[in-house]
């Protein structure tokens, strides 16, 4: 490469690296709670042996993205509204419902995760914690709109990253065990904890905000490099090298008989290996808890105005009182009884039902004329693994969530995943008989 060649991929690079910002949100949320006791419950289980799931997992979180994100660029629209348009309002409806549903019961445990964390932090009760932190939301999001999430997103997940990975330098990892777990395998009864670390980083809600928060930026097909350095920079390496740094601290100190809560798995490192690995990981779960938040909070308002027309930036009203209404309205979060390890189990099962559908939508949008560059045959093979995968994912939520009986709340989660189901193999015949005909 010549010095001019080089000096212009330079530029380029930075060029890209100062525009980045609305992957960072998907990856916010992604690395969230759930996903944190997902990563710390498999160490601490199987030790290194799903390692190669959380490589996987990055991996499979910025295909999904990237797939978005073409849709969203190659439309210039949202994601409801070509929906609406390509396939008609009940199709549009039922992707609304998939995802709100979805968003709505994570916000609620969410809110509960960054209310403990804050009240395990400072000793003031997590109630209170609750109701201030709903009001930061409001304000901030109301007030401020995207650029006010795009920022804090940059700033908290970074802060996450540099602490995760700052605890490895006062944990003691085994490298050479660690590297035996990037052979595929799944240790008996790791089924469903593998389902959870892949599922934290393939989900709905980051699959359905991508196309609205590049509007709220304002790119355009023009910009596809700079969004596609977005994606592999937020969801492939930051997210990736956050859950490694997670997997491998808990793989390598925790045991089967440590808490297997987040804050409890942070609390555990003190006496086992000093306060500094404690504090780290404790500082890193909050920023994680609370950019995941402020992330979900924006995904009902995004997807209920654009399927009522609205704007969906603070200049129309009628969407910033959507954004303040989905912040107060988490704030009873803090209030739920009961352990949050189990509750996060159930939100990510509610989202990960509702993951294979969305994964379908995007697919079945992006090899139609809702765009003029239909995808590759390799996208499709990726995006269609995905949605295999995903697939199983969900099943395998499901049989474990109604395994021990139906209660209200299973039943639900089972109610759920019939529904999206049926409109599944709806869609595929819709798209079979219109490629046959």
């Amino acid at each position: 490469m010549t010095d001019d060649a080089a000096a212009g991929f330079t530029e380029r690079i930075e060029g890209y690296a100062t525009e980045m910002g609305p992957s960072w949100i998907a990856g916010a949320i992604a690395a969230g709670p759930a996903t944190i006791a997902s990563l710390v419950t498999g160490g601490a289980l199987f030790g290194y042996g799903l390692l190669w799931v959380v490589v996987l997992s990055a991996g499979a979180g910025a295909l999904v993205q990237y797939l978005s994100m073409r849709l969203g660029l190659l439309t210039e629209r949202g994601i409801v509204a070509v929906v609406e348009d390509h396939l008609g309002t009940t199709w549009a409806w039922l992707l609304v419902a998939d995802a709100v549903i979805a968003a709505g019961v994570a916000q609620l445990v969410i809110m509960k995760t960054v209310a403990t964390v804050s009240a395990t932090v400072t000793g003031i009760d997590a109630r209170i914690w609750g109701v201030a932190w709903a009001l930061v939301l409001a304000l901030g999001l109301a007030g401020r709109g995207y650029r006010f999430l795009e920022l804090a997103a940059k700033l908290l997940v970074s802060l996450v990253v540099v602490a995760f990975v700052a605890s490895l330098f006062v944990v003691p990892v085994d490298y050479g065990a660690a590297a035996s777990g990037l052979v595929p395998s799944v240790p008996s009864g790791g089924a469903l904890v593998a389902a959870g670390i892949l599922g934290g980083a393939v989900h709905i809600t980051l699959i359905t905000m991508q196309s609205y928060t590049m509007r709220s930026r304002g790119w355009t097909r023009d910009d596809y490099g700079t969004a596609s350095f977005d994606v592999g920079a937020s969801m492939l390496v930051a997210f990736g090298i956050y859950s490694l740094a997670i997997f491998l601290v808990a793989a390598s100190v925790l045991t089967p008989d440590d808490p297997s809560t987040a804050v409890g798995a942070a609390q555990a490192l003190g006496p086992l290996v000093g306060a500094n690995a404690k504090w780290l990981f404790l500082v890193g779960l909050w920023g994680a808890a609370v950019s995941t938040l402020g992330g979900n909070t924006i995904v009902p308002p995004f997807l209920l105005a654009d399927k009522l027309g609205w704007g969906t930036t603070i200049e129309d009203s009628r969407y910033r009182w959507l954004l303040v209404a989905t912040a107060l309205l988490s704030a009873p979060g803090a209030f739920i009884g009961g352990a949050v390890i189990g509750q996060l189990v159930l939100v990510l099962a509610v989202g990960t039902v509702g993951t294979p559908f969305a994964i379908a939508i995007v697919l079945y949008l992006l090899n139609s004329d809702a765009v003029a560059d239909r995808n590759s045959r390799l996208a499709n093979v990726g995006g269609v693994a995905l949605l295999l995968v995903t697939g199983a994912l969900a099943a395998n939520f499901v049989r474990e969530q109604v395994g021990g009986g139906v209660d209200p709340l299973t039943g639900f989660v089972l109610a759920f995943a019939v529904a999206l189901g049926v409109a599944m193999a709806g869609l595929g015949a819709k798209y079979a008989i219109e490629e046959v005909g």
